[in-house]
């Protein structure tokens, strides 16, 4: 058993002390530690965007992180994004476009456009479909999912 190493995070707000071990991954400390299962992992390599969160405001691959360089980092899962009873702006562009069909690649599509609308202009459907081009979506054919974000980049309000 390899030595335990305590971090302190902020997810969506709360703080968390846990001890972990080192090569913990954050998608594993998120969803197994905190019982945060939105957070999907799919490939395990970064490269279908499931498990995108934002660490820090700025979009992350949770599966290529580790717990451990998140120590004392601010981290926002879909779970802060909005709920069931409530959702937020962007889960109610998703289901009024119709964005999402299984829906296991949409709290990555999510996290990813939250740091978009945040932090990049989105004047166009070129950009909408860069910015979009780190996550997969087997179900959509992503188009849905453009008129969505569409949407939301004329609007510029807040995001919540």
């Amino acid at each position: 058993m390899s030595k335990q190493i305590d971090i302190t995070v902020s997810v969506n707000g709360l703080s968390y002390t846990r001890q972990i071990e080192p090569r913990l991954l954050l998608s594993d400390f998120l969803r197994n530690e905190l019982g945060l299962t939105g957070t999907h992992v799919g490939c395990e390599h970064g490269v279908c965007g499931a498990c995108t969160v934002l660490l820090n405001g700025r979009s992350a691959r949770s599966c290529l992180t580790l717990a451990v360089q998140a120590d004392g980092a601010d981290i926002e899962t879909v779970e802060g994004q909005g709920s069931v009873e409530n959702l937020g702006r962007i889960q109610r562009a998703f289901r009024d476009h119709h964005g999402l069909q299984c829906g296991f690649c949409t709290p990555g599509f999510i996290m990813t456009i939250t740091d978009m609308l945040r932090h990049h202009g989105l004047e166009n459907d070129e950009d909408i479909r860069e910015a979009l081009s780190g996550n997969i979506c087997r179900c959509t054919g992503y188009e849905h999912i453009v008129n969505a974000v569409r949407e939301l980049a004329r609007e510029r309000g807040p995001l919540k």
